[in-house]
């Protein structure tokens, strides 16, 4: 099991501010889970109009952190990084169901589980948390593609 801290994540993940969403990872176990976080502050840029009289982080944000938590545990089964060119396109999700509100001051624990692994193609099953209680769930799929393809 290993822990990635931020600076490991910006080395496996492309994405950078504002559309970094993942913190830390607590829990890496490559080709079977994944244990990550997400703190959220009132500074992110899209409670300014989502919704200004109750701040409420957007489902498709959570949505894109659970995401993000997949590509890690898709690079670190692989062992492959954007830096050999290779990127991990989000290309799906079934049975989003969202259950509570986001807001600021929340810390989302990232959830996901390898379903199936196979050649390009990942499939995961994924939640959301915050104090223990689950906020979203999904399953997603993402596709490795080499950057050109």
């Amino acid at each position: 099991m290993e822990t990635l801290d931020i600076h490991q994540i910006l080395r496996q993940l492309p994405h950078r501010y504002p559309l970094l969403l993942v913190d830390r990872v607590l829990e890496c176990v490559p080709n079977e889970r994944i244990l990550a976080i997400k703190n959220v502050s009132i500074n992110e840029p899209y409670f300014q109009g989502h919704f200004p009289q109750r701040p409420v982080m957007p489902g498709v944000m959570i949505l894109e952190a659970l995401a993000q938590a997949t590509g890690l545990l898709a690079f670190r089964s692989t062992g492959q990084s954007p830096e050999d060119g290779t990127l991990y396109y989000f290309v799906g999700v079934d049975g989003a169901r969202f259950k509570r509100p986001v807001e600021p001051g929340d810390q989302l624990h990232l959830h996901a589980e390898v379903v199936r692994g196979r050649g390009r193609v990942w499939k995961f099953e994924t939640r959301a948390e915050v104090d223990g209680q689950v906020v979203c769930e999904a399953q997603i799929m993402c596709t490795a593609r080499k950057i050109g393809d």
